[in-house]
């Protein structure tokens, strides 16, 4: 139970994040409006912008069906097969490309199947001579089903795993064939959750950024946030950039429509390396099927991952570690993480206390209720709203004021904060309740509330889940492109725009070499904050 003064005090924290995330969105959508509103609404039909649309929808459309397609046998073999060598460690491998920052694993997927990468080199000496394109259309749906193949493998396996066990002991006892376990089991448990996850695919392909700057390959294969940036950043055409803006907008609120009308899929049976008994998929063919299922996917996943490493160790790390571009960069990189991860976890701890403090009411008006579900929701406004689109707003809002980079720090640090929000609640908001619903009752019968209650109660219990979140925004906000690349500058850079400045020179040595460094940290911050985990699981 809270006091009326803790209720009075949650509330407020709630109000006082409502109005500063909606004016920040606000300000930004507002600027795009204000700017010359008339010429961009007439550009927002036009043969280009059709264009773009077209490609960035059919890309996304191709990377969803591949992505999907190609995760089902994986997650299938997975799940017939407990006893797989080393299958823990495959299922954690999945998890690696959902924290890797994309700029790296563009990097590593050039390395494999770039002009002179393995696969390519390979083809050449068989005698094949027209290798594949890691740029283009090719190359961006390359990318995508390395990110996100694995995202759908799991939440697939996890949907496959929560199947309950006597459905396999019937059909084992009712002698069915493969097909039939596919057709009576496996499909009706992996239909239920496969719009979910093809539309959460389609959402993040559709919204993708850097790996299309990096791999688009020209005008041909643009997408509408990369047009965006390039209407800014090179030919300075912002009526072109608030239509393309708007465009973005209204398809992503149409595909965030079309996802909440699907369950949502859950990765925990997944994580937890949950084994089912299964009596199916004894036969020698399907042995060899998801053997070969599951050494490709691993492969597949594995080679990028280890062309960064290989091809970072073969840079001066040393010469990159003590150069003075490296240093600026990194101190700005962490400046705006650290930034970024604080204000994720002030504004999340607030809007959980305005949400417990509604609930926490004996009967909360519609008013309440509504308020509630809107902090609930506004977590999510990044996703309505891309960094991209919020950038060129803010880009708009403060060129009449002088030098944008002045400002850019902030701005950058506040795009960040929002990106990581719907992690940061993922992980808190749980932890929080538990404890909260633990210690409330004896924490007011001891009459102990305030900084006391704070330090002596809720910090000692609380100091995993907050450390683990501000890692996992703080490695989010290190790996970001796309707030940053509006603002990027000899004045601004941080370490993802230093790799891409490097690859965009052709220094690619030193991008490796970069890359990897990068990749270190965001790998390090992330067993940081989940090395408590581990040994409150062991201990």
């Amino acid at each position: 139970m809270l006091t009326g003064a803790e209720r009075r005090r949650g509330i407020g924290y709630g109000v006082g994040s409502l109005v500063g995330i909606t004016l920040f969105v606000g300000i930004a959508v507002a600027a795009l409006f204000s700017w010359d509103a008339g010429t961009a609404s007439g550009r927002l039909f036009t043969a280009y912008t059709w264009r773009i649309l077209q490609f960035t929808l059919w890309q996304a459309a191709l990377s969803t069906l591949l992505s999907v397609t190609l995760a089902l046998p994986v997650a299938m073999a997975l799940a017939r097969r407990p006893g797989f060598p080393g299958r823990i460690w495959i299922i954690r491998l999945m998890a690696l490309p959902m924290g890797l920052p994309v700029l790296i694993g563009a990097l590593g997927l050039i390395g494999i199947w770039g002009r002179q990468g393995i696969i390519n080199s390979l083809m050449l000496k068989i005698g094949v001579e027209q290798p594949v394109s890691i740029y283009g259309l090719s190359g961006i749906l390359l990318a995508h089903v390395f990110f996100n193949l694995p995202l759908a493998a799991r939440l697939l396996l996890a949907a496959l795993e929560r199947q309950p066990a006597e459905y396999w002991l019937l059909s084992s006892s009712l002698g069915m064939k493969p097909l039939s376990v596919f057709r009576f089991i496996e499909w009706p448990a992996a239909r239920r959750v496969m719009p979910g996850i093809a539309g959460l695919i389609f959402m993040l392909c559709a919204t993708s950024f850097t790996l299309v700057l990096v791999l688009g390959g020209g005008p041909a294969a643009t997408t509408l946030e990369v047009a965006i940036y390039q209407s800014l950043r090179f030919d300075f055409d912002p009526p072109r950039a608030i239509a393309l803006a708007f465009l973005q907008i209204g398809i992503t609120a149409a595909i965030l429509i079309g996802i909440s009308l699907f369950p949502n899929a859950d990765d925990a049976g997944a994580i937890a390396g949950r084994v089912t008994r299964r009596f199916d998929g004894r036969t020698i063919g399907t042995g060899i099927w998801d053997t070969l299922a599951i050494l490709l996917a691993t492969l597949f996943l594995i080679l990028p991952l280890s062309s960064i490493v290989f091809a970072g160790m073969c840079a001066n790390l040393w010469s990159l570690l003590t150069s003075p571009a490296f240093l600026r960069a990194a101190w700005t990189s962490f400046t705006i993480a650290i930034t970024a991860g604080l204000l994720t976890i002030l504004i999340s701890l607030a809007i959980i206390s305005a949400r417990e403090a509604i609930a926490d009411m004996k009967r909360p008006g519609r008013t309440a209720r509504g308020f509630s579900a809107l902090l609930g929701g506004m977590s999510s406004l990044v996703l309505l709203v891309p960094p991209v689109v919020l950038g060129t707003g803010w880009f708009l809002m403060v060129r009449p004021f002088g030098d944008v980079a002045r400002f850019a720090p902030l701005l950058v640090a506040i795009i960040n904060m929002l990106m990581a929000l719907p992690f940061v609640m993922r992980v808190l908001s749980p932890a929080v309740e538990t404890h909260r619903r633990r210690t409330a009752r004896l924490s007011a019968s001891l009459g102990i509330s305030g900084i006391s209650k704070l330090w002596r109660i809720d910090l000692p219990i609380l100091a995993r889940p907050l450390l683990t979140a501000l890692s996992f925004a703080m490695a989010l906000s290190l790996g970001d492109l796309g707030a940053v690349a509006l603002f990027g500058s000899s004045d601004l850079t941080t370490l993802p725009w230093l790799v891409y400045s490097r690859l965009s020179s052709y220094r690619t040595n030193d991008a490796d070499g970069l890359a990897l460094i990068l990749g270190v940290i965001c790998l390090m911050l992330t067993m940081l904050g989940t090395a408590g985990q581990r040994e409150a699981k062991h201990g």
